[in-house]
Order: C-alpha cells, then structure tokens, then sequence
C-alpha cells in the first residue's frame, strides 16, 4: 500500500482529504488530567459538525493506544458527520499511563503498533513523545518502536514534544539512527517553543511542523504563532506546515474549539502570510504528511 490515507472508515487518496485540522483530540482520558476526560459521543459530534460548517473536512486524532482513543464512536462519528477521521496507534509518557500498563506493553510496542495499524483498528499514524529537552529511556524505547512499525507500514510517526523541546534529538533518532526519511515525521507542539532560529534549524532536517494547541494560556499564544510562520514560510519552509487545535480536556472544547482554526485563526494568518500559503499549511500539506509511503 502506498500513496493513500488511512481513515477510520478506510483508505481515501490523498486528495480526497480536504481541509485539515492536523492534531485534535475528540477522545482523550489521561491519568494527568482527571475530571477533564473526553470521553462523550455528542460534545464530540458538535465539534466535528462545527468544524464542517467553518469549512474542515478532514480531522486528525492523536490519541495513541490506551488513553480512550473510542475507535468505534470514532468510526461511527465520520459517517455520521462526514468529516474523515484518522486516528492513532502509539505510545504517550509513560506518566498519563498507570504503571502497570507501561510494564504490560512496552516490550511489545511494535507489534502493537502494525497490529493497529493494519489491521480493524484502522489507524492512520503512530503517535509517541519525547522528553523535556532529552530523550528518556522511555521516549527513546517508543521511538524506536514507532520506527520499526514505520518500516513495515510505511505509516507517518508524529512525535509530542514536550513542551516544543528536543525536537532535534528526536529527528536524530528517527531519521539518523534508524533511517526514517525525515518527510514521515511530524514534530508537534513546536509553537510551545517559539525560537525563530531553533525552527529554522528543526525545519532544515526536512521534517513535518507541528503547530497546535491555539490560545492556550499557559503555553506561548496565538500574538507569537505568525511571527513564528512568517520566519518559516520567508525560508521556504512553507510546504512543512501544519495546523491544529489539540483539544485534550472537556474544558478547552470551548476554549476556543477546532472550528477556531478555521474562523479566527486561518483568516488572521492568511493577512499576514497570503491566502496561498495558510491553505498549504491546511489542505496540501497535510495530505502529504498524513500520506502512507511505501514499507520496506
């Protein structure tokens, strides 16, 4: 298999995809976040109905395996909105896990990964994380087993970073160590890290670029994100972008939600950076990063 998109409901052409959000979360429950759980099938349906009406066709879960990913509702929720869905095998820190789960899987992780890749859980993406400005023993055990189940699927490897750090060092592993070409990965959170010179040297390996989680006051907000892009774009990294909301708690669902993407923040970019390149960053790009190459 090789030139398609694996969605929740089956393999579509990439051009079929459509405007993207590139990094959400319809369903998500983490041991980190109790009482914020994503775990309802009508806040979920609205979001994706919402997120239609703004003009998104095509949504992009990174809930990775054991954190509530919900594939069935996932499944039943795309042909009931019409708005594709692509969800995610993978592996988070091991810190949103209860131990026992960590120690239950972790030796087995790739094969849990082609498993859910290819076979009814339909996923479309492996899903695993870095460290805080490192590699722990952790992150580097669920990279490598992200890459292994990349060579024999072919299936996209996006990566949190946390925080937006050691965006290089996950690159080195993926990319140097164990030869995953650098245009299956899609670094994530890099907005969480807005220096302009460090993203021209992330973006120089020829990785994807995750922007995601808008407005979030905890994190470098929405005033940095077109400063950040215009360095990008201006260095002919325009065709590495991608744009997501990253809801992850019941809360954020409205503060500002993923239609945001599309009615406040998309037109705002488009002033600043051309209409041309914000549609890049929400319909070409992602249908080449989300695409599956041929396996090994």
């Amino acid at each position: 298999m090789t030139g398609v998109i694996r969605t929740v409901l089956g393999d579509i052409d990439p051009a079929e995809l459509g405007v993207t959000d590139s990094h959400d979360h319809l369903f998500f429950a983490s041991k980190l976040l109790p009482g914020e759980e994503l775990d309802e099938v009508e806040p979920a349906r609205d979001v994706l109905l919402d997120f239609k009406a703004a003009g998104g066709s095509a949504l992009v879960q990174w809930t990775p395996y054991g954190l509530g990913r919900r594939i069935g509702d996932l499944a039943r929720l795309s042909r009931e909105t019409g708005v594709h869905i692509v969800a995610a095998t993978g592996f988070h820190r091991a810190a949103h896990y209860a131990p026992e789960v960590v120690r239950e899987v972790v030796d087995d992780l790739a094969r849990i990964f082609v498993d859910d890749l290819t076979g009814s859980t339909r996923a479309g993406l492996i899903k695993v994380a870095g460290a805080f400005h490192t590699l722990d023993d952790h992150a580097r055990t669920t990279l490598t087993a992200a890459a292994v189940a990349h060579q024999e699927t072919g299936a996209p490897i996006a990566v949190h970073l946390e925080h937006g750090t050691a965006a290089l060092e996950v690159a080195g592993l993926l990319c140097d160590t164990h030869e995953v070409p650098a245009d299956r990965v899609i670094l994530g959170h890099l907005n969480r890290n807005p220096d302009d010179a460090l993203l021209r040297e992330i973006a120089a390996r020829g990785t994807f670029l995750g922007f995601d989680g808008p407005s979030r006051a905890n994190h470098a907000t929405d005033w940095r994100l077109p400063d950040c892009l215009e360095t990008l774009v201006g260095a002919g990294h325009g065709g590495q972008i991608l744009l997501g909301g990253d809801t992850t708690t019941a809360t954020a669902r409205h503060e500002p939600g993923a239609s945001y993407l599309l009615t406040t923040l998309a037109p705002r970019l488009a002033k600043r950076l051309g209409e041309d390149a914000v549609t890049a960053m929400l319909v070409a790009n992602p249908a080449r990063a989300f695409a599956t190459s041929r396996p090994r």
